[in-house]
């Protein structure tokens, strides 16, 4: 029996710019996406995203290895701009001929013009349309816009409003726009060329496959959830930070500032022990992050809860003692496909409705 045929591309600009067959970005969630999902999402024609914040030097370098090991398509690594060693990590993807360079927080200009001087695409995620004026004057290449559906640290504004202010800002020859939050199905995707983006990104989605290294009981935690089961909390971290509703998380709202502020140093260090990071670097990338205004001294204390909590939630399977993040959408998620699986499955949907608008009068 022969294979089934594959869906047909889709060109936009954003496909042209990193080499991909389809529209769909897999995003760099710490934890989550290693080796396996993003070669695993590259390989099925979309753009895989490793996550290196949650990685010592060594340990991204030994996964871009692995990641080229497995895919000769394009691939990315999403890097946090305010690490102290931000600048040796992007002339590691330099060296390395990594396609993208994809950011949480907006790298500086001199960061964003020496990447591009050789050849690597950068796309920094915003949550307002002022930021995305403002990396697009910088130089970069693109940007992804996550609206307040999606998981993770996100903001107050949803998908449907965000990316149309930040459409209209860029203008109609502004740089390539990336949506984010709330897209699963080839729907989504469709609804979201409509408005003018060139593509999607998807996080939870993704997190939901079986080439996810997700624990098997954690995805089914994920799966049993309805469209009501998260929470935006500033408990987890000091930040909007959209997770699974869980026995913890609801402690956590329900605590003391103080206690939380306990925890939450006491995850710093285990972080720091963990990553073999020192305390100096901590407080050099702490001073960095109050000095530009973005968060607080005591946010920036309650940030080294994020990589423990996430890590014993999605690394360990313990959904007691850890905190899952997670969008909206997981209310709309039923099944664990392959990366292959759901890309083909978006496209098909897609080609569909893009056809069925086709000819409407």
């Amino acid at each position: 029996m022969s294979a089934p045929a594959r869906a047909a591309g889709l060109s936009t600009r954003f496909t042209e710019l990193v080499g991909v067959e389809y529209p769909i970005v897999q995003t760099g969630m710490g934890w989550v996406s290693g080796p396996s999902l993003t070669s695993a999402t590259s390989n099925a024609g979309g753009l895989g995203i490793l996550a290196s914040a949650t990685m010592t030097f060594g340990e991204l370098e030994a996964a871009v290895a692995k990641t080229k090991s497995l895919t000769d398509k394009p691939f990315g690594v999403n890097i946090r701009a305010d690490a102290t060693d931000a600048p040796e990590r992007i002339d590691l993807l330099i060296r390395e001929g990594v396609k993208v360079a994809s950011f949480a927080l907006a790298p500086k200009q001199d960061l964003i013009a020496k990447l591009k001087d050789h050849g690597v695409v950068v796309i920094p995620s915003i949550g307002a349309a002022k930021h995305a004026v403002k990396v697009a004057s910088w130089g970069a290449d693109a940007v992804i816009v996550q609206g307040g559906e999606g998981g993770g640290h996100t903001g107050p504004v949803a998908t449907t409003l965000l990316l149309p202010s930040v459409l209209d800002a860029l203008g109609d020859n502004g740089i390539p726009v990336v949506a984010a939050g709330g897209f699963f199905d080839g729907r989504g995707l469709t609804a979201a060329l409509a408005y003018g983006a060139e593509g999607v990104a998807m996080g939870t989605r993704f997190l939901l496959t079986s080439d996810s290294a997700v624990p098997d009981a954690v995805k089914q935690e994920y799966l049993q959830r309805g469209l009501g089961d998260t929470v935006v909390s500033v408990k987890v971290d000091g930040m909007p930070h959209r997770v699974l509703r869980t026995p913890l998380v609801e402690a956590l709202e329900s605590g003391s500032r103080a206690k939380a502020l306990y925890a939450a140093a006491r995850n710093a260090n285990e972080f720091k022990q963990m990553t073999g990071m020192r305390w100096t670097t901590m407080l050099r990338d702490g001073r960095s992050m109050r000095k530009s205004g973005e968060r607080t001294w005591q946010q920036i204390i309650m940030a080294g809860n994020t990589p423990m909590l996430l890590r014993a939630g999605l690394v360990e399977g313990d959904t007691h003692a850890g905190v899952l993040a997670s969008g909206q959408v997981v209310g709309m998620i039923d099944d664990l496909p392959s990366c292959d699986e759901l890309i083909q499955s978006i496209m098909s949907q897609a080609h569909g409705r893009l056809k069925a608008l086709g000819s409407l009068s």
